[in-house]
């Protein structure tokens, strides 16, 4: 007896040579989801803000990350994939970030910051620096932050956008999800 070619290739997510398929077909979709939602984040952000960049910066181990996501206002001032400077952040930033600190610099030139991090920023064209911290589960998953080319103030009505961007990345289960099987 022939079995006929559409049953010969339907999917049983639950049949045991399928599992792996299936945990891979589930990672997927988590991943798009993840991304999807960081994307429009920072989107909605950086309109809503009305800056000229957003960005997170995700942590892939202790302390060192890079930035994996942005929304720009235009194309030229692009950092995706950058890793900051390398002696600059390090386990006392990272305390204070743990802790829940927002970081709102309205000058880089007028402000009492480390010499590395107002290089680093001058090397990007940032006049002024918005930094929320993205917490998941009690732990440093990324900073959200906008940078902007001007000397500009941070209203509270702007931190506390920023702050729900980083609460809404902070509470997806696609998020929190990847950072236990990560």
């Amino acid at each position: 007896m022939t079995v006929p070619f559409e049953r010969q290739f339907r999917f049983d997510p639950s049949a045991p040579q399928n599992l792996g398929l299936r945990n891979i077909l589930d990672r997927l979709s988590q991943t798009i989801e993840r991304d999807t939602l960081v994307q429009r984040t920072t989107q909605e952000l950086c309109e809503g803000l009305q800056v000229d960049r957003v960005v997170l910066y995700y942590f892939y181990q202790p302390w060192r990350g890079q930035v994996t996501f942005e929304a720009l206002r235009s194309p030229d001032c692009s950092i995706l994939g950058s890793t900051g400077p390398d002696d600059c952040f390090n386990g006392e930033y990272a305390a204070l970030y743990l802790a829940g600190r927002v970081r709102a610099i309205a000058d880089i030139e007028t402000e009492p910051i480390n010499d590395c991090h107002r290089d680093f920023l001058r090397d990007l064209g940032v006049r002024a620096n918005l930094v929320v911290p993205v917490l998941v589960a009690g732990n440093l998953w990324g900073l959200l932050i906008a940078h902007h080319s001007q000397v500009r103030p941070w209203p509270a009505e702007d931190i506390e956008r920023m702050r729900q961007g980083a609460e809404t990345l902070a509470q997806s289960p696609a998020i929190a999800e990847a950072l236990f099987k990560d």
